[in-house]
C-alpha cells in the first residue's frame, strides 16, 4: 500500500487509469525504506494473493479444457464423418445459434490445412440452415467475404467446414493501432459491405467479432450470415422464403393485443376485460418483475392466456431524475392504439423515468430486431418495418465510433427504449425525432438534447484535446455498470462509453484484475501516428455512416469513394 500522500491512487485499480503506476511521492517514500522495486517482500500480502490468484485461474482454465473436450466429443459422435476429414483441435468461438471449432484437414499430401467448424445448433429452421449457406456460397469466398468449402449434416446436426483467419481480439488492438491502419480496417469492412449488398443480402450482425481482422497478413473476412434477411430484390433465393415466412409471422403476431402487467400500479380503474383471478394466479407462479403475461381475444370471446418469461424491469428507461424519458408508437395508427385502451386509463409515465402499465398496454408492433445491443440502428429500434441494407451501415458507423474515439463497445443499453435515448445524446433528440417521421415513427422525448460535435467528442474521449479536460473519471467503471443519460451535455456521451477494466485510451492495458496494482501491457503498443492529425474527411464520413435517415445514409459504395479513401484503390 502507498502512502496517503497520492490519495491511495497506487492502488485504485481498473478504476483508476493510472492503476499500477506509482506516484512520485510514493517513490521517494519506498526509496527511503531501501524497498527493492523490482524485487517483491518475502511475505508481501499481493504476492500471495497473486499467487492464490494464478491457482484459481489455473483450476478455471483445467475446467475449461475438460469441457471443451467433452463438447468436441460430443461433436464427432453427432456427425461421425467428420473424424474421416478433420481433427478438432479447439472450441474457438460460441454464440446463440452456432459453436465454432478449429481443426485440421487430414489430407494425404501437402501441409495440414487450419479449418473453422461452424456446428449450428440442432434447432435451427432447415430454411435459416440452407439460406446462410446459400449467402456464403454465392457471395462469399472474395472481397473480404467469408467462403464455405464443405458442409456436414447428420440428421439434424449441420457443420460448415470454412477456411480458418488467424484474428486479433479488436479489444486487444484498439488502442494500438495507427490511423493508417484503422483508414485500411474501414476500406476493407466496405469492400465486404458492399460485395454482400450487391447480391440483396443484409447482414443484420455487423460488429467487430463478425469481421475477422488478421493485422500481420492485412487479411479480413466478414463471418456469420446466421441472421442475414434478404432486400426484396435479393439474389439470394431461399432468403425470399424466410422473408416470406418472416412477414407473415409478423403479421400474425400483430394481430394479437399484448397486454403486460407489471409492478406499477396502474392509474385507474381495472379494465373489465382483465380476469383478475388469472392475472393473480400468474404473479404466484411468476413475479410480474419477471414475468409478462399475453392475453388474446379468441373467436368466441373468451381470453386465452399465454405466459411468457421477459424482464419487465429491462424495458424501463435505466434512469435517475435527470433522465430521458422516450416513448415510440406507430404514426398514423397511434390514435387507433391509444383508444384500443380504455379512456378511464391516461398515461403517467412521460417525463420520468419509467415506463407504465397504460404505455405497455398498447398494441405492440413485431419488425425485425435482430442484431447486437449497441449496433442496431434507429430503424431497429423503433421497429420499422421496412428495414434495408442501411442498417449494416449504421453498424459499421458504431465501429468506426469505436475506433474514432478509443472506446468499446460504444453503446451498451438494456433495452431498445434506452439505446435510443443513449444515440440521441450523441445525435440529438430533435434530429433523432425528425428522422423517425420519415419512417413513419414518432418518438416523444421529454427533454430536448442538442447534438454533439463528433470530432470533439472523439478527441475528448481519446484524451486528444489539450483544450478540454480529461474525463478519465466519468469514463472509467466497470463494464457491468449501467449506462446513465446526464443532464451536462459535456458529460453526456462520456457515460454512455462502456470501458473494461483496465483499458485505457493512451496506454494498453491488459484486460485483468480490478484490485492488482500490477502494470501488464499488451504486446502491441499505442502507437500515435497519424492520431495528431485526423482529417475532416473522417468526420465527415462517420456523421454520414450515423446518418438517422436511413434513405439518406451512405451505401457502401458511396462509402469506398468517399475523399476519406481517396489515395486508396478497389
Amino acid at each position: 500500500m502507498c502512502n496517503e500522500s497520492c490519495g491511495g491512487k497506487c492502488c485504485a485499480g481498473a478504476s483508476d487509469p493510472l492503476a499500477g503506476i506509482l506516484h512520485p511521492n510514493c517513490l521517494v517514500m519506498e526509496a527511503s525504506l531501501g524497498i527493492q522495486m523490482d524485487e517483491p517482500m518475502a511475505f508481501s500480502p499481493q504476492r500471495d494473493r497473486s499467487q492464490a490468484e494464478g491457482s484459481l485461474k489455473k483450476n478455471e482454465q483445467n475446467f475449461k479444457l475438460a469441457g471443451v473436450k467433452k463438447d468436441i466429443e460430443k461433436l464427432y459422435e453427432a456427425v461421425p464423418q467428420l473424424g474421416n476429414v478433420f481433427k478438432i483441435k479447439d472450441k474457438i468461438g460460441e454464440g446463440t445459434f452456432s459453436s465454432v471449432y478449429l481443426a485440421t484437414a487430414q489430407l494425404q499430401v501437402g501441409p495440414e490445412e487450419k479449418i473453422a467448424l461452424k456446428h449450428l445448433i440442432p434447432t435451427s429452421h432447415p430454411v435459416r440452415i440452407a439460406a446462410e449457406l446459400q449467402c456464403l456460397t454465392v457471395a462469399g469466398g472474395q472481397d473480404n467475404v467469408m467462403g464455405v468449402k464443405y458442409c456436414f449434416r447428420k440428421n439434424d446436426h449441420v457443420v460448415i467446414a470454412m477456411p480458418y483467419l488467424e484474428h486479433e481480439s479488436f479489444l486487444d488492438i484498439l488502442n494500438s493501432l495507427s490511423f493508417q491502419e484503422v483508414r485500411e480496417y474501414m476500406f476493407n469492412l466496405f469492400k465486404a459491405l458492399k460485395r454482400i449488398h450487391q447480391f440483396g443480402i443484409v447482414h443484420r450482425d455487423v460488429k467487430p467479432s463478425n469481421f475477422l481482422y488478421n493485422r500481420r497478413l492485412k487479411k479480413y473476412a466478414l463471418v456469420d450470415f446466421g441472421l442475414a434477411q434478404g432486400t426484396h430484390d435479393t439474389k439470394i433465393e431461399l432468403l425470399k422464403f424466410v422473408q416470406s415466412e418472416a412477414q407473415q409471422e409478423r403479421c400474425s403476431q400483430n394481430k394479437s393485443h399484448i397486454i403486460t402487467g407489471n409492478k406499477i400500479p396502474l392509474s385507474g380503474p381495472v379494465p373489465k376485460e382483465l380476469d383478475q383471478q388469472s392475472i393473480t394466479k400468474a404473479s404466484v407462479k411468476r413475479p410480474y418483475t419477471n414475468a409478462q403475461i399475453q392475453i388474446k381475444q379468441g373467436k368466441d370471446g373468451k381470453l386465452m392466456k399465454q405466459s411468457k418469461t421477459v424482464d419487465v424491469l429491462s424495458r424501463k428507461l435505466a434512469t435517475k431524475k435527470k433522465a430521458i424519458s422516450a416513448k415510440v408508437m406507430n404514426s398514423g395508427v397511434m390514435r387507433k392504439t391509444a383508444s384500443s385502451c380504455p379512456t378511464s386509463l391516461t398515461c403517467d409515465c412521460y417525463a420520468t423515468d419509467k415506463v407504465c402499465s397504460i404505455c405497455l398496454s398498447r398494441r405492440q408492433q413485431v419488425a425485425p430486431r435482430a442484431g447486437t445491443p449497441g449496433f442496431r440502428a434507429p430503424e431497429v429500434l423503433t421497429k420499422c418495418p421496412n428495414q434495408t441494407t442501411a442498417i449494416d451501415m449504421w453498424s459499421a458507423g458504431v465501429i468506426f465510433l469505436s475506433l474514432l474515439s478509443g472506446r468499446y463497445p460504444f453503446y451498451k443499453a438494456s433495452d431498445d427504449l434506452t439505446a435510443l435515448a443513449q444515440i440521441m445524446t450523441i445525435r440529438g433528440s430533435r434530429e433523432t425525432i425528425q428522422a423517425a417521421k420519415t419512417f413513419g415513427k414518432s418518438i416523444l422525448c421529454s427533454k430536448e438534447v442538442p447534438a454533439q460535435d463528433l470530432r470533439k467528442l472523439c478527441e475528448r474521449l481519446r484524451g486528444m484535446d489539450s483544450n478540454t479536460p480529461k474525463l478519465t473519471s466519468d469514463i472509467q467503471g466497470p463494464a457491468s455498470h449501467q449506462p446513465t443519460v446526464s443532464e451536462k451535455t459535456d458529460h453526456k456521451a462520456s457515460r454512455l462509453i462502456q470501458t473494461p477494466p483496465g483499458q485505457y485510451s493512451g496506454n494498453s492495458f491488459k484486460k485483468g484484475d480490478s484490485n492488482s496494482c500490477g502494470c501488464c501491457f499488451d504486446e502491441y503498443t499505442t502507437n500515435l501516428e497519424g492520431w495528431n492529425e485526423v482529417p475532416d474527411e473522417a468526420y465527415d464520413l462517420l456523421d454520414k455512416l450515423l446518418d438517422l435517415n436511413p434513405a439518406s445514409r451512405i451505401t457502401a459504395e458511396e462509402a469506398l469513394l468517399h475523399p476519406f479513401f481517396k489515395d486508396m484503390s478497389l
